[in-house]
């Protein structure tokens, strides 16, 4: 049992949001058309999506914005049939509220060549289940191991972008920060309660993303983008998770955010837009996701906008498919509903612009994620749970404030 109570907190980091751990899109224009904008400008926001779109900016554009982001996180451990431990009630996460920055540049060096910059907040947020009840020495009652963990990751970098004629090409460096800390409590063999974990461990990793785009004279316009894979290493936070139980995993403390590559397409006539993107994330061939059977997911993306002359009002659809599901190995079950439940499939974006004049305008968008249930079993373990089951449910908030010169 002790073993599978230290796999369950290896990684214990709710999400973001919601493609896996990535979020939908970055920008909130791309947020409100369902997260789509491989093929579609949205302005500076474009640079971290496809950093070839830059070079469809009229002026140059400053923009500064975020999301706030409320998850709705609880787990529940069905108890085995005939263990004399109490029911486990479904604790709720009281981490359920994050704010995640953006701040992007494009700048127009002359016909061919644009320039774009920006700070992006990618991932993070965390479980805190330090207050649900845990005393397994005398009642069995076990909180969830009140976990308490975090992981954020921050992309930051300077895109180049060529134009000739209706074909653009781009490549964006990232350098990105990541930030984990894991704890929890575990009962030992001695009768005791251990503290496990250490201090908070911070990475950088090196990247890029390279896009292309080709925008015709009917208002079609195609694209295409490649994002390669970050390798990240969290100092001792996952030898120390594992260390004391000496789990057979080969695991490092490597957590690599996966590549990816997609492609859309987007339509504009008169007053209204059309968009639709597909995206390949390889979380099957992550360092440290595939250790724990992530699969890859193939991701959908529909967006609408309908503008005028100073407004526009913007709706959308993600869909995404799972990256976790249940495995013969139990104990993957265990951790991946409990640690990390990549549990979200669909969303439902609305959004809308305002030009409060030539050059400030302000953008909104709203993303719905629907409770998903997911039940595993957890049968095969040496632990006193049959069932594993985790509710999720996301709402956030994204606003933008555009400033064109």
């Amino acid at each position: 049992m002790n073993k599978i109570i230290t796999l369950s907190t290896i990684l214990s980091i709710t999400l973001y949001a919601t493609n896996g751990d990535n979020l939908i899109n970055i920008g909130t224009k791309a947020r409100g058309m369902g997260g789509a904008g491989i093929a579609l400008y949205h302005g500076a926001e474009s640079s971290l999506t496809n950093p070839s779109l830059i070079t469809r900016l009229e002026n140059n554009e400053f923009s500064v914005g975020g999301i706030l982001f409320k998850p709705e996180m609880a787990t529940e451990l069905f108890p085995t049939a005939g263990v004399n431990i109490p029911p486990q009630s479904s604790f709720k996460s009281d981490n359920d509220i994050s704010f995640i920055p953006e701040i992007s540049y494009v700048y127009q060096i002359n016909d061919n060549w644009y320039l774009g910059a920006g700070i992006w907040g990618t991932a993070g947020m965390g479980i805190d289940y330090s207050n649900a009840p845990f005393n397994p020495l005398v009642n069995g009652t076990f909180g969830n191991f009140n976990m308490v963990t975090s992981l954020q990751l921050l992309q930051t970098g300077v895109s180049l972008a060529y134009k000739t004629g209706g074909l653009s090409i781009g490549i964006l460096p990232i350098l990105q920060y990541g930030n984990m800390n894991i704890s929890y409590k575990t009962p030992t063999p001695q009768g005791t309660i251990a503290d496990i974990g250490t201090d908070e461990a911070t990475n950088f990793g090196f990247g890029y993303n390279f896009g292309l785009s080709y925008a015709f004279s009917n208002g079609f316009s195609i694209g295409g983008v490649y994002k390669s894979s970050i390798q990240m290493d969290y100092g001792k936070q996952l030898t120390t998770a594992t260390t004391p139980f000496m789990l057979a995993f080969p695991y490092d403390n490597t957590l690599a955010q996966p590549s990816e590559y997609g492609m859309g397409i987007s339509y504009t006539k008169g007053n209204h837009t059309f968009a639709y993107d597909y995206k390949k994330v390889n979380w099957a061939h992550a360092k440290g996701y595939s250790d724990f059977g992530w699969r890859n997911s193939n991701v959908y993306a529909f967006g609408y906008q309908y503008s005028q002359n100073n407004w526009a009002l913007r709706a959308g659809y993600n869909y995404a498919s799972f990256t976790v599901v249940e495995v013969e190995d139990t104990r993957l079950n265990f951790f991946n509903l409990l640690g990390f439940p990549a549990t979200s499939e669909r969303h439902y974006t609305l959004g809308g612009s305002y030009d409060f004049s030539n050059n400030f305008t302000f953008d909104l968008a709203y993303v719905y994620q629907p409770k998903s249930t997911k039940t595993f079993s957890t049968a095969k373990l040496d632990l006193p749970f049959s069932s594993i089951t985790t509710e999720h449910v996301e709402n956030s908030m994204s606003f933008q404030l555009n400033y064109n010169f």
